[in-house]
């Protein structure tokens, strides 16, 4: 199987990126600008045509994560961010016809989990739960080894919940770093590096509201292992002590003990997760 590729594909809202899955490793990647107010068609031949860069005849399956509702059994993207044409885009059935293989559509944060549990830090975990923290905050869940859609692909939706007179995510994405330090988290980032006092302030002040939502997740799901991905991600070590110290107060100690919280360490994550829905899809291995 280690001579089989998968193709996977990270949708954006402003470039889609295109690997040859070997093994666990990424053979080729390809990334491509993304016309995001180009009609639908315009959009479907731009990622078609960049698949169709690292496609060979070892290609056994691909994968699609995209920022989106997606019906996941007929492949159907309804609804995506940033990409205002693409309201019904009928991908799987797109790709399976030019490409000849099985393609699986879902959510870029299921695909993320999915990616953990093949390739990264959920390998072996039965029940996982994978966040993305980011312009928004994402949630996959895995349940008894395999991918939890729910029965609209709605499964995980924590970050649209109703906390303190907004959503979750305006406390645990970047949102968070606009409203209390009035920069991006992105240059807040650079300065905390730096040593810049109020930057590690407000990366301490992220990891306690960020708790709030790991909260909720252990709450609903449980799981072994909850692992964080997505650009505020790379800031863990700066957030992970209070991050800790907000989960204090959990009502079920034992749960804090053992459940291990971390950071994605995948390089090329995303690409690996999308490929990785192949893997999940089809119960089998690489």
């Amino acid at each position: 199987m280690d001579r089989d590729t998968i193709i996977g594909v990270d949708l954006g809202g402003t470039k889609v990126s295109v690997g040859a899955v070997r093994g666990s490793q990424v053979a080729r990647i390809v990334t491509r600008p993304i016309p995001a107010q180009a009609s639908a068609e315009v959009i479907l031949d731009r990622v078609t045509d960049t698949i169709a860069e690292v496609v060979d005849e070892t290609v056994v399956g691909m994968g699609v994560g995209v920022p989106s509702v997606v019906d996941v059994a007929e492949g159907i993207i309804r609804r995506t961010s940033n990409i205002p044409s693409w309201k019904e885009i009928h991908l799987r059935t797109a790709l399976e016809k030019r490409f000849g293989v099985p393609a699986w559509i879902n959510n870029d944060a299921n695909a993320f989990v999915v990616g953990e549990h093949v390739f990264g830090a959920a390998r072996g975990c039965d029940h996982a739960v994978g966040l993305t923290l980011g312009t928004g905050l994402g949630t996959g869940v895995i349940v008894n080894g395999r991918l939890y859609n729910g029965a609209n692909c709605g499964a995980g939706e924590l970050g649209v919940m109703a906390y303190r007179g907004g959503r979750l995510e305006d406390w645990c994405a970047a949102p968070f770093f606009r409203r209390e330090a009035g920069i991006s988290g992105e240059v807040l980032h650079e300065r905390a590096r730096e040593g810049d006092a109020a930057a590690l302030d407000a990366f301490r002040d992220y990891g306690r509201e960020l708790a709030e939502g790991v909260k909720i997740a252990l709450y609903a799901y449980d799981p072994e292992i909850l692992v964080f991905g997505g650009s505020i991600a790379s800031a863990f070590d700066l957030f992970e002590g209070a991050l800790r110290e907000g989960l204090a107060d959990f009502k079920y100690p034992h749960i804090i003990e053992r459940v291990k919280i971390t950071a994605s360490k995948l390089k090329n994550a995303a690409v690996l997760g999308a490929a990785a829905l192949h893997v999940d899809a089809t119960r089998g291995g690489l």
